[in-house]
């Protein structure tokens, strides 16, 4: 195994991941990234003196294989992961609930405050029960499950248009990034088994406690460099093209790499584009979904909550960043905006004006500051689009030419597009080469004379 080579290609957390599990197989690894940083479409920056993420990503106590991929790049520690969920709910009306789990065994853990959840009526909340027993008892890996959408199997499980707006997609519309109406009963049963319903404590939210880029950028190349991996950044690589008398060749600006396995990471158009004909569809048909955040830098704080779900009001979710900003005095909140298509296009100051007036609508005590600083963030194809069909169309880590892998929160992973399925990605594209490799001794062994 000492002698195999393998390029990776992209640095976000599929990548990262793939290359730290190969590296500590003894497998020779070169990663390439086309921008000055690592971490993929995790990041931040700065803006006058305070650093802003580009997007607020959360997991959860089941993202079991990004908790080891924090442990390995040695981060654990700058990240909080809740001791027992707790989501407090906000309403522009004054209501507050909150979703958080008792002491009782799963899936009943959940049933105290969903019986108090002020948001739905008496009667809606009596109709609970009987679609989050069923979800517990469907197989996410049901092919069928992927030809109907939530919205469609909740209606027909007795959930009205108020409790799917104003529950279920609280959870569906951050794991899946797009309603219920639109997404895959496959994916969100996965998302509703693993994080809420198989195990109690499963569903506990963690969040970075440091700016992204320190996070999955400087623990992360700390970890690379070292594991033994090269790590080139700001490179671009043309194409990866198979030799004659085999392996790869990976052309990347004035650089030719030869190797024995290449992992392309990539978003899927990149793929396409760089991997030989025939390896990727022209078209997977994945889609793409945007995300858009709204960070708003006020002169005092306005609420000592560290993140609520909101209903009834164009914010979805709110988080306070004030510490891992930089913020010495005031108070910075980022609004969180999954399936975003109706805002992506919209301007910044635009964004900034109607979310500090929801704000204002909200918190009461938000109406006496002044706006410091909005800032916003966007990502157009932050994911793919998870709807009915996409289960199929998502590649595994092994391609039609033996020695090409691919990982990316994109591919086949079971969940929908997470920094938990990226990682798993990576995990697994490395395994299959390690695998193969092992495979392919074999057979030599068998052969020789």
């Amino acid at each position: 195994m000492s002698a195999q080579r393998v390029v990776v290609i992209g640095g976000g957390l599929a990548g990262m991941s793939a290359a730290l599990t190969l590296a500590d197989a003894g497998v020779e690894v070169t990663l390439l990234e086309r921008r000055q940083r690592l971490g993929g479409l995790t990041w931040s920056f700065q803006r006058n003196d305070l650093s802003f993420d580009n997007g607020q990503h959360v997991f959860l106590r089941c993202c079991t294989a990004y908790l080891r991929f924090l442990e390995r790049i040695g981060a654990r520690h700058a990240v909080h992961l809740q001791p027992r969920l707790d989501i407090p709910v906000l309403s522009p009306d004054g209501t507050r609930a909150s979703i958080t789990r008792s002491e009782l065994r799963a899936p009943l853990h959940l049933a105290p405050s969903l019986a108090r959840y002020r948001h739905l009526s008496v009667a809606d909340r009596l109709r609970l029960a009987w679609p989050a027993l069923a979800l517990s008892r469907l197989n996410p890996e049901d092919p069928s499950l992927d030809t109907v959408t939530f919205g469609n199997w909740l209606s027909r499980h007795g959930q009205s248009d108020v409790a799917i707006d104003r529950l279920w997609n609280l959870i569906a519309l951050p794991t899946l990034n797009v309603q219920a109406s639109e997404a895959s009963l496959a994916l969100a049963v996965k998302v509703f088994r693993t994080g809420l319903l198989d195990q109690a404590d499963g569903g506990d939210v963690g969040w970075s406690i440091v700016p992204l880029t320190e996070l999955h950028g400087a623990y992360a190349g700390r970890a690379l460099g070292g594991a033994g991996v090269e790590t080139v950044l700001g490179v671009r690589v043309q194409h990866v093209s198979e030799q004659a008398g085999g392996g790869f060749e990976v052309v990347a600006d004035e650089r030719s790499l030869g190797c024995d396995a290449v992992v392309v990471t990539t978003p899927p158009e990149v793929a396409q584009r760089l991997l030989p004909e025939g390896v990727l569809p022209a078209d997977l048909g994945l889609g793409q979904s945007p995300i858009v955040n709204v960070h708003l830098v006020l002169d005092r704080p306005v609420t000592d909550l560290p993140l609520a779900a909101v209903v009834s009001s164009p914010i979805q979710f709110f988080f306070d960043r004030t510490a891992s900003s930089g913020l010495q005095s005031g108070q910075c909140l980022s609004i969180s905006l999954s399936a975003a298509d109706e805002y992506i296009a919209q301007s910044s100051s635009q964004l900034v004006g109607t979310f500090f007036a929801a704000l204002q609508a909200l918190l009461p005590v938000a109406r006496t500051a002044r706006l410091v600083d909005g800032v916003v963030t966007r990502e157009r194809a932050a994911t793919f689009r998870a709807t009915p069909g996409t289960a199929a169309r998502r590649p595994g880590s092994r391609t039609s030419r033996p020695g090409l892998y691919l990982a990316g929160a994109w591919c086949d992973t079971g969940w929908p597009a997470t920094m938990e399925g990226a990682v798993l990605s990576g995990e697994r594209a490395a395994r299959a080469i390690t695998e193969d490799a092992a495979r392919s001794t074999m057979r030599l062994e068998k052969v020789a004379p």
